[in-house]
């Protein structure tokens, strides 16, 4: 009876995708491998692994790639104990397959760090009572990379945001960013975590929520008739989180069955066992390196939320975290290390001036080509996107664009892919010299006006509400109705002019 149970489970969990909708999930599945490869940062592998054993291990794992049978799958994820669902479908399988198969590498360097961030994950989730697997969340999030800086400002093993990082009491200013502590953005995580849990009660949702913030699931759920299931609001929630989910859930399979992948953990450069001295007084790294002739990188790697290789112990004490035997090794010389070379890092006992933070330059996608296009009159970002088969939150990046607000004139930077980097050419060329207006005038929209609290589009020859609202980000076709007491969405007519909230 239970396997009748979970082999239905997993046909309804594996119904066959339209062509469109099946596009749609390899394109949340393709940003997720390209998330992950530049999130992953082997800085904490030991460097000394000679490359033969790697290629034994690599020829090794080769060999034991197989496929299975959904059914193993489906057991093995119903068999881990938890209070947490972990069901098996379409999506989660095509995360498994990226983990154990297409990522190997990455994956054993993170199960040499996981030896290292677990314990410290572990203890913060069970001070609060909440599920152990939790602890899979940063690997999604920051593939155990505690200096992870996402493009959108998202910083450390638990990808926190400025504010919200602050709202629940992380430190971040000019020398310290609390978000890059593994100890305090723990506890931070369990605190946001623990909120989110009180307001869905249901963990799946609030691992979307902590992805994409309670807004944008709660619009989702309100679009969805006020459906509370994350698989049945699945195409209402931002396309980034889409994939969120199943690949918690595949990450959790990971970590729990890796053994029986072949995957084993990589060697690191973290130390099994640390403590934590409390500095009371500014010091910089290369003190403590100097004196303890330790190399620097030790000291980056086991205090990474100091930002400026100091601590700024001026009007409190600050942890610096060594290794055990560092530690002992500080306790004895204490003096001699505040004291070595300090006029010269803190003359007048003053903290050196911060130096100015810029902000992260654009990185383009490995093995992409640049284009660039320039905006004509009757662009939006969404046909741009479409023409350059790329997501518009990407081009939005790319070029700074807020609320999908550009003029025309301007010049836009699109990285496609570099085998293909003749026809995207040729297709920057078709549309920005207007050949294609022949052709292409039913799909051509005007350029929305903003006025206030709401973007104005005139209606264009072979427009509908569904071209219309995939043009603006959050905007479905009831909204469209809904805002402009729209009754019958096929008396839609060129000319006619739609209001759209410009914040959704």
């Amino acid at each position: 009876m239970i396997w009748l149970g979970l082999l239905g489970l997993f046909f309804m969990g594996l119904q066959a995708e339209e062509p469109e909708v099946a596009e749609a999930v390899e394109e949340d599945f393709q940003a997720y491998m390209s998330s992950l490869d530049s999130m992953i940062n082997v800085w904490h592998v030991r460097p000394k692994m000679e490359s033969l054993v790697l290629d034994s291990i690599n020829e090794r794992a080769e060999q034991l790639i197989e496929e299975l049978p959904d059914s193993v799958y489906i057991a093995r994820l119903a068999a881990i104990s938890s209070p947490m669902q972990f069901p098996f479908n379409s999506r989660v399988k095509s995360y498994i397959k990226l983990y154990t198969q297409r990522r190997r590498d990455q994956v054993e360097t993170m199960l040499g760090l996981s030896h290292f961030y677990f314990p410290v994950f572990e203890e913060a989730l069970d001070a609060a009572g909440l599920p152990h697997e939790l602890k899979y969340l940063p690997v999604i999030e920051s593939a155990l990379n505690p200096r992870a800086l996402s493009r959108a400002g998202a910083s450390g093993l638990w990808q926190f945001m400025y504010y919200t990082g602050k709202r629940y009491g992380l430190e971040v200013d000019s020398y310290v960013d609390e978000r890059r502590d593994p100890v305090q953005a723990s506890r931070a995580a369990v605190a946001f975590l623990s909120d989110l849990y009180d307001i869905y009660g249901d963990w799946q949702l609030v691992i979307a929520a902590y992805n994409c913030g309670p807004g944008n699931v709660n619009k989702a759920i309100r679009r969805s008739g006020g459906k509370r299931d994350f698989w049945e609001i699945y195409y209402r929630l931002p396309r980034e989180t889409r994939g969120y989910v199943p690949a918690f859930i595949a990450a959790t399979y990971t970590f729990t069955y890796a053994r029986e992948h072949g995957l084993q953990a990589r060697p690191i450069n973290l130390p099994v066992a640390t403590d934590t001295i409390m500095v009371t007084q500014p010091l910089h790294f290369e003190q403590v390196a100097a004196v303890l002739q330790l190399p620097l990188e030790n000291l980056r790697e086991l205090n990474p939320q100091y930002r400026r290789d100091l601590v700024p112990a001026k009007t409190k004490a600050y942890p610096l975290r060594l290794s055990f035997e560092q530690s002992s090794a500080f306790a004895g010389v204490e003096d001699s290390i505040y004291a070595h070379r300090r006029l010269q890092y803190f003359p007048d006992n003053q903290l050196a001036a911060p130096v100015a933070v810029t902000a992260h330059p654009v990185v383009a996608p490995s093995g992409s080509a640049a284009i660039h296009y320039t905006v004509k009159s009757g662009d939006v970002v969404g046909l741009i996107a479409e023409w350059f088969n790329v997501r518009a939150s990407d081009l939005r990046y790319w070029n700074n664009i807020n609320r999908n607000i550009i003029r025309v004139g301007q010049k836009l930077v699109v990285y496609v892919p570099k085998a293909q980097e003749a026809h995207y050419r040729s297709v920057a060329q078709q549309h920005g010299s207007r050949q294609l207006a022949a052709s292409g005038a039913a799909h051509a929209t005007a350029a929305p006006e903003v006025d206030g609290a709401y973007i104005y589009y005139t209606v264009r020859s072979g427009d509908n509400l569904w071209t219309i609202a995939r043009q603006f980000p959050g905007v479905s076709n009831d909204d469209i109705m809904r805002w402009n007491n729209i009754s019958d969405a096929r008396k839609l007519k060129p000319g006619q002019r739609l209001k759209i909230k410009s914040d959704n």
